[in-house]
């Protein structure tokens, strides 16, 4: 085949591709420098709020400084001071007992320093910079060396603070001796109100023959010796506290006539006794009144607590007080030998013709019918009473010296112990089990004080000891006297309510909250009453 000519063949299109090429490049160097200025502005808007952002955090975490956990941190400067402080005050009472009174004021001079930079911190919410912390801790950290090479090192500490802390404890303890010893003069002590009303009303029984025939007359009423009536009986020598006693249970009686009140008191508040409730409406029911210096049978020959009472030994423990401080001052207490507390151990012998009576302290208030008590079937028990062992340290390994062989032979250290101040007694099963006999054999047991030492519930605890039956919670509530938090719901379903305890609810030192559940029984209309109240 033959060739065209050269002028007639098609023209190379080489140029037109490197236009092209060019234009390609052009318009990718232009779309980087774009995409490089977008990436930069974008750059520039997510870094100022940020900056911002955390610039106000900074701010807020300065402002909301918790100063009290800077002190706790372990590699705060505060802490360091607050630390130096501390030792720095040691060897203030160091150097001021070796006489060393320089020292003395400079260990003081740059406490004062540390304490002011920290209070200047907390104010401004701010830590403490180094900058300033840096010059104290030199200057306290140089003091400190300069004590220690006057030999006052960490031995002498030791030994100093030491002898510091033996001496408090001293001291402590010689004030809570002291706070006991005046705690029991208060609680024992009678107020001038009722000083007053008592003199008030044996002046009337002293004066006025008619009240004294009114209580012969009374005395032989046949209402006494009734076992178809209900009978309760307490012994006391305050008027006011016995008084609310009958008249609470009197006000919560379904049927007063049918109650009959037996009172035994001493000698001195005997007419005044005598003179308050046969001046005052009862409701149509019984009250006698006894004194306890005419029970001659009760005598030393026969009972354990009034030869007690006569021994020298027994009278200087309890009247003079001990030497031995480390016999705690309410066990010297003397109303634990007082005869009018023992008087409930010998009931069946004051009433022998009553076969079952109801026990009530004079700090009590009763707040429901009681007359189904006498009811109750104690299963041959001669005791019913409230136990208590709700809380541990109401068995009787606490009242009770289980180390003594008396003691841990006979009786159970875990046995649950029971409530004084409201209890059922079946006189009838007292006087087949001789209880009476048990009390003395271990009162005359505990002469020397080794079986126990506080109070009259361990004898009793010792006496009724398989002779007692529980009754339910709600019959007996205790504590009013010393416990600020029982429950309201407890104490609005109690029959009685008990002050047992050093704030007697007629004292002044009574807990407020408890007080008026004791004076709405008060009889504030009596004339006496309301005249030595107000002089």
């Amino acid at each position: 085949m033959r060739r065209r000519p050269a002028d007639y063949r098609r023209p190379v299109r080489r140029r037109f591709s490197q236009w092209i090429w060019a234009l390609i490049g052009l318009f990718s160097v232009a779309g980087l420098v774009l995409f490089v200025v977008q990436h930069n502005y974008h750059e520039d808007r997510v870094e100022q709020p940020t900056l911002e952002k955390n610039a106000r955090r900074e701010h807020i975490s300065r402002m909301g400084l918790n100063f009290t956990e800077e002190i706790l941190s372990a590699t705060s400067l505060a802490r360091q001071l607050a630390e130096q402080i501390t030792l720095a005050k040691a060897y203030v009472i160091i150097a001021k007992e070796h006489s060393n009174l320089q020292l003395a004021w400079e260990f003081s001079s740059k406490i004062r320093n540390c304490q002011l930079l920290l209070s200047k911190a907390a104010m401004r919410e701010e830590p403490i910079t180094f900058e300033e912390a840096e010059p104290i801790i030199k200057s306290l950290s140089a003091l400190i060396f300069k004590a220690q090479d006057a030999h006052y090192d960490v031995a002498t500490t030791i030994m100093t603070m030491k002898s510091h802390i033996q001496a408090l404890e001293g001291r402590a303890k010689a004030a809570t001796i002291q706070s006991t010893v005046f705690g029991q003069l208060t609680a024992e002590a009678l107020p001038k109100s009722l000083h007053c009303l008592n003199i008030k009303l044996t002046t009337d029984w002293l004066r006025k023959s008619s009240l004294q025939e009114l209580a012969d007359e009374k005395r032989n009423s046949p209402r006494l010796v009734d076992n178809n009536l209900y009978h309760f009986c307490i012994f006391s020598d305050n008027l006011l506290a016995v008084s609310v006693v009958v008249n609470s249970t009197i006000s919560n009686a379904d049927h007063p006539k049918q109650l009959v009140f037996h009172i035994v008191t001493n000698g001195i508040n005997y007419g005044a006794m005598e003179a308050w409730f046969l001046g005052n409406d009862l409701k149509g029911s019984t009250i006698e009144v006894q004194n306890i210096e005419e029970f001659t049978w009760l005598n030393a020959s026969y009972s354990p607590v009034m030869k007690q009472l006569l021994d020298a030994d027994s009278q200087k423990y309890y009247f003079k007080g001990s030497e031995d401080l480390e016999v705690e001052p309410k066990f010297r207490n003397p109303k634990y030998i007082y005869l009018l507390n023992h008087l409930r151990f010998y009931i069946p012998e004051i009433y022998p013709q009553l076969e079952k009576v109801v026990f009530l302290d004079d700090d009590v208030v009763v707040q429901k019918d009681l007359t189904s008590l006498f009811s109750l079937d104690l299963h041959g028990n001669v005791n019913g009473a409230v136990e208590t062992c709700l809380e541990a340290f109401h068995r009787y390994y606490k009242y009770l010296n289980f180390s003594n062989t008396i003691i841990s032979s006979k009786f159970d250290p875990q046995a649950c112990g029971w409530a004084f101040g409201m209890n059922v007694f079946d006189l009838i099963a007292w006087r087949k089990a001789d209880v009476t006999t048990r009390y003395h054999f271990w009162q005359e047991q505990n002469a020397d004080r080794t079986l126990w030492k506080l109070g009259i519930l361990p004898a009793g605890l010792l006496t009724f000891y398989g002779l007692t039956e529980p009754l339910d919670r709600r019959w007996h509530v205790l504590g009013l006297g010393y416990d600020l938090n029982i429950d309201n719901r407890l104490i609005e379903t109690a029959a009685v309510i008990h002050f047992n305890g050093n704030m007697k609810p007629w004292l002044k030192l009574a807990i407020g909250r408890y007080k008026p559940l004791w004076e709405r029984y008060v009889n504030q209309s009596h004339p006496y009453l309301h005249d030595c109240v107000t002089s």
